[in-house]
């Protein structure tokens, strides 16, 4: 289904020195949120919000209402149309005050993104003389409107022989990063760590294809509605990934770099439920050979579980050292169930050989 043809939400002029172009805004993106009605628990009534009277508890038509601000005691009352009348102009112009570097203005700034067009063919000239200077010098104009009574800071920069408006947050609006206690101040990392990071870095990097990402989220969300419609079961997603424990990172990365390197054994794993050596039931694979299992092979079991326990008490960083005691193959790129498994397996293979 094609996007429907966007309408413009903003008209004036654009000016520059003595120069004026006649312009339109158009909004440059189209939201594939998907929205839900509120309904009662229980039934099929939807619940709608009403501006109503807190003191009589009676809805209010939207021509009544007035904007008021709190001074403390009491509150102003402002007109619709006096907010028009402070700024009549201003609601129809883009001021540019001055041009920039495109590199000057910092990603934290920018906001919103709307397409600029001119108000007609006959601007056209005027148009494509802006851009493609703008284009050759890299510059991006830096310019304030006012749109539904806000007054915005912009960049306009130009593309490919068009001029995009990119709505810009005060600076006053950017907290500051040093007043997140979080964040970290001057931590020691040691070199090593640093050269195997930037080698995952150099493994992953790739070329920007936007267009091949999609919202797999809403894809989901999709799929539930219809499951629940058709009344079909709906499996869970994977839980989120444990953190990374310090004592592990150096081990973690190792095995990240070997992962993105290979990418077609990781496909593997995860094709066979998202271990490199997945777990074995082990009545599945004695009725594949027509095998039945006896008394023995449970004794076997029950012993392989006991020895599972113990281990399960140690952390994934000692179930490492054991498993590099043990030279177990693999391990760099186990996850701590898979040590738990290949350390009860090698147990078990112990004690059947003694």
């Amino acid at each position: 289904m094609a996007n429907a043809m966007p309408r413009a939400v903003w008209g004036g002029a654009l000016t520059f020195g003595l120069v004026s172009l006649p312009i339109q805004l158009f909004t440059a993106t189209d939201s594939h949120t998907i929205h839900f009605h509120q309904l009662e628990r229980g039934t099929s009534d939807r619940v709608r919000n009403q501006r109503v009277n807190e003191r009589t508890g009676k809805e209010v038509p939207l021509d009544a209402i007035v904007k008021g601000y709190d001074v403390g005691d009491e509150y102003v009352l402002v007109e619709p149309d006096e907010l028009d009348d402070i700024a009549p102009g201003r609601s129809k112009v883009l001021e540019v005050v001055g041009f920039v570097a495109l590199d000057d203005v910092e990603p934290i700034f920018f906001d919103k993104t709307y397409y600029l067009g001119p108000k007609g063919k006959d601007y056209a000239k005027t148009y494509a003389l802006l851009a493609q200077a703008m284009e050759r010098q890299e510059k991006a104009a830096i310019a304030t409107f006012v749109m539904r009574n806000r007054e915005y800071l912009v960049a306009v920069k130009a593309e490919a022989g068009m001029l995009t408006l990119h709505t810009l947050h005060w600076a006053d609006e950017i907290r500051d990063p040093r007043k997140i206690e979080t964040i970290p101040g001057d931590v020691k990392v040691a070199q090593r760590e640093v050269r195997m990071a930037e080698q995952l870095i150099d493994a992953l990097s790739m070329e920007w294809k936007p267009e091949e990402f999609h919202d797999t989220y809403q894809e989901e969300v999709t799929k539930l509605v219809e499951a629940k419609r058709t009344g079909k079961a709906m499996h869970k997603t994977e839980a989120p990934a444990e953190s990374t424990n310090v004592v592990d990172l150096m081990e973690t990365l190792r095995a990240s770099v070997d992962r993105a390197k290979n990418p077609e054994s990781h496909d593997a794993k995860r094709a066979a439920g998202g271990r490199a050596n997945p777990p074995t039931d082990i009545n599945k694979v004695a009725k594949q050979r027509n095998i039945r299992v006896g008394d023995k092979g449970k004794r076997k079991a029950s012993r392989v579980s006991s020895k599972s326990a113990d281990l399960d008490s140690l952390t994934k960083a000692e179930l490492y050292q054991k498993a590099a005691d043990s030279d177990i193959p693999g391990r760099s790129s186990m996850t701590r169930d898979d040590l738990l498994k290949a350390l009860a397996g090698k147990h078990h293979r112990r004690k059947s050989s003694a």
